[in-house]
This record gives structure tokens, sequence and C-alpha cells, in this order.
């Protein structure tokens, strides 16, 4: 019988990439991005990217951003969610990914009041004070900087509203853990492998070990200066969302 334990994890995981070379990873796994999410997730990410825009708090009307958006499909929930008169804005650094998500725009039946833009998270290209709500999914564990990316979703967000970023984990239970780690060796990098795209899809497993914790990002939320902040952990640990609400003042 195959056994679940991982092999010995590093104590000190390998030096996080630079943004130039996480942009060129995104830019080369656009063609298959939503098909790797559904096998890496087992196809749940598509709920908990709902609970994501649940928890963000939009409303129809709304002005909403989505950072790091891939090829759009949790900007799509957001814009069904504020419906035609509302706005959303999905934003990512790779073009790449934004080429894929338009393409599902333009082939969706329904109309979808969303705007692509090339930028970066760390420093988004809207004014203060713009947003009514924002998500970031599977995002922040690859920024270079997270506490300066949370620091712009607070900046850009109105006062009051919610930011719900929504990311993988490593798990604190050992059971879970271990099997995650042998779902992301036996499964994910050989479906990857498959692809040619081995080497993009191993990085996963030093990414969750780097990741703060679902605690840590409630320090590093407050301490970017978000008011009331909330870690939500799904799936036995294996996700997780930040739900971070900007004070009512300022």
């Amino acid at each position: 019988m195959t056994s679940l334990l991982p092999p010995d994890l590093p104590s000190d995981p390998p030096p996080p990439p630079q943004a130039q070379e996480i942009q060129n990873l995104f830019n080369r796994i656009a063609p298959d991005y939503d098909r790797l999410n559904d096998w890496l997730s087992l196809g749940q990410h598509r709920i908990w990217k709902q609970m994501a825009v649940k928890w963000s708090e939009a409303q129809a009307g709304s002005t909403c951003l989505d950072v790091c958006c891939g090829s759009g499909d949790l900007a799509r929930l957001l814009a069904r969610q504020v419906g035609k008169t509302g706005k959303v804005y999905g934003v990512d650094f790779s073009a790449a990914q934004l080429v894929v998500a338009q393409q599902h725009t333009l082939n969706s039946v329904q109309f979808l009041p969303v705007e692509w833009v090339e930028a970066d998270a760390l420093s988004l290209p809207f004014p203060d004070n713009q947003f009514d709500a924002a998500t970031m999914g599977y995002g922040l564990r690859n920024v270079i900087d997270i506490s300066r990316s949370l620091s712009e979703l607070h900046r850009v967000l109105k006062p009051s509203a919610r930011a719900a970023v929504l990311d993988f984990h490593r798990p604190t239970n050992s059971t879970v853990r271990a099997f995650q780690q042998w779902y992301l060796n036996a499964i994910v990098v050989p479906m990857a492998e498959s692809l040619g795209l081995k080497q993009e899809y191993a990085y996963i497993s030093p990414s969750l070990d780097r990741f703060p914790t679902g605690d840590q990002q409630v320090v590093l939320a407050r301490q970017a200066g978000f008011a009331h902040v909330t870690h939500y952990p799904i799936a036995g640990g294996i996700m997780g969302v930040l739900v971070a609400q900007k004070s009512a003042c300022c």
C-alpha cells in the first residue's frame, strides 16, 4: 500500500522567486490554468470562490476589485453579484492570463461588467477609497511582498469595505498535511508534467511552506491598517479565506 506520509520537508524552504519569475510562470501556465486548478482543488475551488464573494459583501451596483485575477473566474462571479449597474476590475500582471480572462468574458452569454487591467498587486493603478469590495484568489501566496499587497488593498477600499482573500495553506493537522503533500507529489505534479509544466507546479509545495499561517495573516492585515480581521480555515485547513474590513472613518 502506498504511504500517504510526505518526504521530510525542509526546515528552511528555498528562497521565494522574484517578481519576473512569477510573472513568467503565470504566462506559461495560462492556457492550462483552469484545468490544473480543477485538479489541484478536486474541483472545489468554484465553491470556495463563491464563499469569498459572499464574505466580501459585494452588492448589486457595487464597484469591486479582483486582484491577481488570473483567468478571471472569481472576477466573473463578482460581476454576476454586482449586476449591470455595478462594475468589476480584474487585475493581473500576467498578460497571457488576461487574454484568457477576456476570452471567457466574450464567450459568456450573459453581459458581465468586467474591465481587465494589467497591473501589479503591489502598486494598484487606482485612487484611494475607490472600491466597495475586493477579492483575491490564490494571489497573496505569490506576491513578493505580502504586507505591501495588503496595504494596497486597504488603500483602494472605501471606508467599511471588505477584502476577502482566498488561498491554499499548510494544514496544522498532521494527517491532512500528509495527504496534501502526497496529493501534490502523486497527482498534481505528474498531471502538470503531462502538459510540460512540471517545474511550474512543483513550486506550490515550497510556496506553501513560506506562506504565513491564518493567524499570521490576521496580524499582517491589521498592520496594513484593517480594523476588523478574521481568517476562516476551509477543508481541514488546506484552504482559508482572510476577511479584512477597513474602518468606517478612513
